[in-house]
């Protein structure tokens, strides 16, 4: 008998997955002006790599496979009067981008959405066909 639950185990996957990267673009943002961190130096943006595996010949989950970071460089900008400024007077900032982590937050919320969706759909499928049983 084939697994009733698959549907919403592979759902489920997508909604852990996008619920990470959601946790990594509020990181990125909320150090968006962090010129210093323990390893030295400002902020690395972080991004999420995911994969796929398989459940059974057609459904397929979504995991992280590891979070990595953006090696863009960092902005530069002039301000003698940081703490953080070089003898030249410019202060490396995190090489974050406000609209590219906004865009990647609308595209991860939208995701998280439709998986929501389809757990809810089957869900409402699957107990109208034990209602139908019941008859």
């Amino acid at each position: 008998m084939k697994d009733i639950l698959l549907p919403l185990r592979v759902s489920a996957t997508g909604l852990e997955a996008q619920k990470i990267r959601l946790n990594v673009i509020a990181s990125n943002l909320a150090n968006i002006n962090s010129t210093r961190t323990p390893e030295g130096g400002p902020y690395k943006r972080k991004d999420v790599v995911f994969i796929t595996y398989i459940y059974d010949k057609i459904s397929q989950g979504v995991d992280v496979q590891k979070i990595i970071e953006d090696e863009r460089p960092p902005r530069i900008v002039y301000d003698p009067s940081h703490p953080d400024a070089d003898p030249n007077g410019y202060v490396r900032y995190p090489n974050v981008n406000p609209m590219e982590e906004m865009i990647n937050m609308i595209s991860a919320s939208r995701a998280y959405e439709a998986n929501l969706t389809m757990i809810n759909s089957y869900k409402e499928m699957f107990l109208r066909t034990l209602d139908l049983l019941k008859a």
